[in-house]
């Protein structure tokens, strides 16, 4: 599958109009697009940090759903998005043990390695990685997707609940380490949002 990201900022205060329409008016646009497998949306409300995902069979139905949603997005942010970033990825690994619902949480992990090291960094995520996640509790999904070209990617690690998201910090934090290691990866960020919506129909 393929995948865009939107990542906004703004006033915390006017977070939640933009989430409205997001889950309103913005489902509905993507829900009508060829090609369409899922999406997600998540919010840091102390912050005013807003991160939204559509998931894609295609690059092609990817591109063409981005030629709708690059017209309607800024008003379906408005009032709340101060700054906006779009960002395209492969997902490399889609590893879900349930659907992840509303009040969960979810991790990001935010890496930069050699576009020569993709392959390295998917097969370590797939055969290391996802191994010790899967023994946190309140597992919900677990994924890696990367822009082969740029040498970018992030790990997305959705939990289904907010006590359990707390809780795996410290054994996710190991399995970050050993990782980022074996797979010659940087990592430049780590974020936690919480989970509005995030339903995505895997391959």
């Amino acid at each position: 599958m393929f995948v865009r990201t939107v990542y906004a900022t703004g006033d915390p205060a006017k977070i939640d109009t933009a989430v409205r329409a997001l889950n309103a008016q913005g489902r509905d646009l993507l829900e009508d697009r060829p090609g369409y497998r899922g999406a997600g949306i998540f919010v840091d409300r102390e912050l005013g940090k807003l991160f939204t995902a559509s998931w894609w069979e295609s690059e092609e139905s990817r591109r063409n759903s981005d030629e709708v949603m690059r017209e309607r997005r800024p008003a379906l942010l408005e009032p709340f998005a101060a700054t906006t970033a779009v960002e395209n990825y492969e997902a490399a690994v889609f590893h879900q043990v349930r659907q992840p619902e509303a009040g969960g949480g979810l991790r990001i992990t935010r890496l930069e390695f050699d576009p020569m090291d993709a392959d390295l960094l998917t097969e370590t995520f797939r055969a290391s990685v996802v191994p010790r996640l899967d023994t946190l509790s309140g597992l919900a999904r677990a994924v890696l997707l990367i822009d082969r070209e740029r040498g970018r990617g992030l790990v997305g690690s959705t939990f289904t609940d907010r006590g359990s998201l707390a809780a795996s910090r410290g054994p996710q934090a190991s399995a970050r380490h050993e990782g980022a290691a074996k797979a010659h990866v940087t990592v430049v960020g780590l974020e936690e949002f919480e989970v509005v919506y995030a339903e995505v129909r895997g391959n």
